[in-house]
């Protein structure tokens, strides 16, 4: 999603829209400061936190109490800050939305979802309890077993491609491996 600026951020003149020497894409170029502004895609980090019982895996979940999507449910996860590492970021986040208690595994989904310029990372996580103390972007932090997700009331597709993926992969017997995909 490329946002066309109009005046430069770093001294307020107009922009020229033009493919600077030796680049191959359109920037935004000021005339007065030539800077050149470079937009990039934006990270999203979370985890998929894991509960074993004997019964089977169980995930969590939050329901978002933010816009957009709020009262639709989603693993825990938001925006890569500067100077976080994605891990660091998405154990952050997981903190944040659902007041979990985590051991970061590796990194188990990157999904590009390139309609809205974004990259998301989910981590594998085990959950160290089933408290859960969520913060105020969460109505609600809860486990559900495969069968109790609510499937419908998912808020985002990334989210709901690391959840299925979780099941398939550990209905199947597989090694839990990182799993790559475009999103549209």
């Amino acid at each position: 999603m490329l946002i066309r600026h109009k005046h430069c951020p770093a001294c307020g003149t107009a922009v020229d829209y033009r493919t600077p020497e030796g680049d191959g894409r359109e920037r935004a170029c000021c005339p007065a400061c030539g800077a050149i502004h470079y937009q990039n895609p934006l990270c999203v980090v979370g985890t998929l936190p894991v509960w074993d019982t004997p019964a089977g895996p169980q995930v969590l979940l939050c329901k978002r109490a933010i816009e957009p999507r709020h009262g639709l449910w989603t693993l825990p996860g938001g925006f890569l800050e500067l100077g976080e590492t994605t891990a660091a970021g998405a154990a952050r986040e997981t903190d944040e939305e659902a007041g979990a208690q985590i051991e970061l595994g590796p990194l188990y989904t990157l999904l590009n979802v390139v309609k809205v310029g974004q990259v998301h990372f989910f981590y594998r996580a085990r959950l160290l309890s089933p408290v859960f103390n969520p913060g105020p972007e969460s109505l609600e932090a809860r486990l559900f077993a495969e069968h109790e997700v609510p499937w419908d009331e998912i808020a985002f597709r990334t989210s709901r491609v690391t959840v299925e993926r979780f099941f398939e992969d550990y209905r199947a017997g597989r090694p839990m491996s990182l799993y790559a995909a475009d999103i549209a």
